[in-house]
């Protein structure tokens, strides 16, 4: 008999990784307005060095932002990799294409960059959205009896 280690939920969808949007500023267009500012402004009535100043620390704020969100995915890529990889070896219940609930062990994961990892139960590649269960393999009661002498 299987040992379940918790189940996970109804899968809907295969989540994303990222959005892209083109209605937000990034660092380069920070920096293209700044120097436009720079450019066009009345010569005889130029930036205050504080609105300058208070303009550069925006910038900065922007960039450094930009690398944590970076730092973040990259994180995330790896945590999905580890996870995926302490399936191998396991017993897991997915839900099929046609809605059905199918079973298998794990014997292997694919990690490929910019998709989500797949458990490959059999000769199918499983998205791991997709598993509901997650159990330990059987394992064989050690044998009884008198020890050795």
């Amino acid at each position: 008999m299987t040992t379940p280690i918790g189940t996970v939920g109804t899968p809907t969808t295969t989540a994303t990784t990222s959005a892209t949007r083109n209605d937000q500023m990034g660092k380069d267009t920070f920096l293209k307005l700044l120097v436009a500012q720079m450019r066009y402004q009345d010569p005889s009535n130029p930036t205050s060095s504080s609105e300058f100043m208070a303009q550069t620390a925006t910038f900065t704020q922007v960039e450094k932002l930009e690398e944590i969100a970076s730092q973040n995915r990259e994180l995330l890529t790896l945590q999905r990799s580890l996870s995926a990889g302490a399936l191998v070896g396991k017993h897991v219940a997915y839900t099929a294409d046609d809605g059905t609930t199918v079973t298998g062990a794990v014997s292997s994961v694919v990690v490929t960059s910019g998709s989500e990892p797949r458990a490959i139960v059999g000769d199918k590649a499983v998205p791991l959205g997709r598993i509901t269960e997650i159990t330990l393999p059987e394992v064989d009661a050690p044998a009884t009896g008198t020890p050795a002498s």
